[in-house]
C-alpha cells in the first residue's frame, strides 16, 4: 500500500458500515467479523476503492475459515470476486510448505500477516501462470496485502456452484477437461495445484473453472509428484461414481513424460 493513501475516519466508518450490512445478511458474529474486516483489510479495501478498482462490496459467496470471498461491483458496474484472508487465523499454520522451496518467494517476514500476504501474492501469481497455460480459472485482476481481486464466475442472480454441489450432463466430457487442466498445469504452467477436487471446482455454464490455487507448487517442489498424484486422485474417484473407470497410474505417467 502507497504510504501517500491516507483513510480518513469518514472511510474506516463507511467501509465499517458496508461490512457490517454484509455479515447481518449471513448472521457472522462479532468474533468473526472483527477477524475478517481488521483495521488493516478495511484499509486495504479503502485503497482498492480510492484507486477506483471496486466501488463497495455487494454480497457474500463464500464463508471459509482462511479466506471469505465477496462479490463486490467496480465503478463501471462489473461484478468482481474479492477473496479475503483472514489475517488472525490460526490455520494458516499448515501453509509455510507450500510456499519454502518456492524460488519465486522469499518471506522474510516470518509473522502471521507477513505470511499471509505471500499466500495472496502466491495466489495471485499462480492464477497468472494458469491463465496463460489455457488454463480456465478465474482471471486475476489486483492484489494487495491480504485481499485478491478476480473475476468474478457467476452471474448477476448467484455465484457459480461447486463441481460437488452440481448434477451433470455429461461427467465424462467434465473429468476429461479437468484431466487435460492438470496435464497444462504440469506442462505449460510448470506447476501442481496440489489440492484439486470437486471442492476446488466451480461450474458455470456447463463448464469447469480451477479456484483455490493458492498452494499450487512449481514442479522444484520436492512434493509436486505426491501432490500431482494426490490431484489425479481426487478427480478421478469423484467421477468414478458416475460409473467412470480411468487407470490414475496410466494417467499420472502421461503427463510427466510429455
Amino acid at each position: 500500500m502507497s504510504s501517500e493513501f491516507f483513510l480518513d475516519e469518514k472511510w474506516i466508518k463507511k467501509l465499517d458500515r458496508q461490512t457490517r450490512v454484509i455479515s447481518d445478511r449471513i448472521g457472522l458474529d462479532r468474533k468473526t467479523l472483527d477477524e475478517v474486516f481488521d483495521k488493516s483489510t478495511l484499509l486495504s479495501l479503502g485503497k482498492l476503492i480510492s484507486d477506483k478498482v471496486i466501488e463497495y462490496l455487494d454480497f457474500p459467496v463464500s464463508t471459509g475459515k482462511e479466506a471469505n470471498i465477496f462479490r463486490g461491483v467496480t465503478p463501471d458496474k462489473k461484478f468482481v470476486a474479492i477473496k479475503i484472508y483472514r489475517t488472525s487465523n490460526l490455520t494458516f499454520k499448515h501453509i509455510s510448505k507450500y510456499i519454502e522451496g518456492d524460488p519465486r518467494f522469499i518471506c522474510t517476514n516470518k509473522t502471521r500477516r507477513g505470511i499471509i500476504y505471500e499466500w495472496a501474492k502466491k495466489e495471485f501469481k499462480n492464477l497468472e501462470r494458469l491463465k496463460k497455460a489455457k488454463v480456465r480459472v478465474p482471471a486475476p485482476i489486483k492484489k494487495i496485502n491480504n485481499i485478491l481481486i478476480m473475476e468474478y464466475i457467476g452471474d448477476s442472480e448467484k455465484s457459480a456452484p461447486l463441481l460437488k454441489d452440481v448434477e451433470l450432463k455429461d461427467p465424462k466430457k467434465i473429468l476429461d477437461e479437468l484431466l487435460t487442466f492438470i496435464s497444462r498445469m504440469y506442462e505449460r504452467a510448470k506447476l501442481v495445484h496440489a489440492d484439486l477436487s470437486a471442492y476446488n471446482v466451480l461450474m458455470y455454464k456447463d463448464k469447469p473453472y480451477v479456484i483455490d490455487v493458492g498452494q499450487g507448487v512449481l514442479l522444484e517442489h520436492p512434493s509436486s509428484l505426491e501432490f500431482l498424484k494426490r490431484d489425479i486422485h481426487n478427480v478421478v474417484q469423484y467421477f468414478s461414481k458416475f460409473g467412470i473407470k480411468e487407470d490414475e497410474k496410466e494417467i499420472f505417467e502421461r503427463i510427466i513424460k510429455k
